[in-house]
């Protein structure tokens, strides 16, 4: 059976994407350890991850992901400083924080889970940590390059504020090439619809 790599996510305006390209340049320029960095045009905020689901259960995903964001209002977010896992002592994963309304952001990703629920995608065990990836340190880094990653991430160039607002919520199709990976869309939920029902 067809299988489908599939997540839910909050996609990002040019606008957000732009900043966060700007930002991994200042980050190069701070002679960091080697990173392979994430390409903006594929960032996104990931809300779940489903996996590989077979194709015939995509219209139910569909169905639950537009109820899940009915009821949740339109919201505003901005991005915060940039920071690490699993610390900025030796980081592994570089990314930036997300601020603004961020307990709407919680109550649409727990509603995202509810829904998806009776589909048999179990809630994850980890709490929701809301952040954008910007890469991630490659295995032949030294200690003495995490380290000096982690100094920069500590004291980086102050990051323009950039606010956005999520209006939808999108179930993305991951295809893995030897290169990086290709995101579509599969289909998009509006947030809001039913509040006035």
């Amino acid at each position: 059976m067809e299988t489908v790599r599939a997540f839910i996510a909050i996609e990002l305006p040019d606008s957000v994407k732009a900043a966060l390209s700007g930002l991994q340049e200042r980050l190069r320029r701070g002679g960091p350890a080697p990173v392979k960095w994430v390409e903006p045009d594929g960032m996104h905020l990931t809300l779940k991850f489903l996996g590989n689901v077979a194709a015939p259960s995509i219209p139910d995903i569909e169905r639950a992901i537009a109820e899940s964001a009915q009821h949740i209002p339109p919201f505003r977010l901005s991005l915060a400083r940039p920071g690490a896992f699993p610390n900025l002592r030796a980081p592994r994963v570089v990314w930036v924080g997300i601020e603004g309304d961020t307990a709407t952001l919680a109550s649409l990703q727990e509603s995202v889970e509810r829904g998806i629920l009776p589909l048999g995608f179990e809630k994850e065990k980890r709490g929701f940590s809301a952040h954008l990836t910007l890469g991630r340190v490659r295995d032949k880094a030294s200690a003495a390059d995490t380290r000096r990653l982690g100094e920069v991430l500590a004291s980086p160039a102050p990051l323009d504020p950039v606010s956005f607002d999520v209006n939808s919520i999108s179930l993305m199709r991951s295809t893995l090439t030897r290169e990086r990976a290709i995101y579509d869309r599969l289909c998009e939920a509006a947030l809001g619809r039913g509040r006035n029902e």
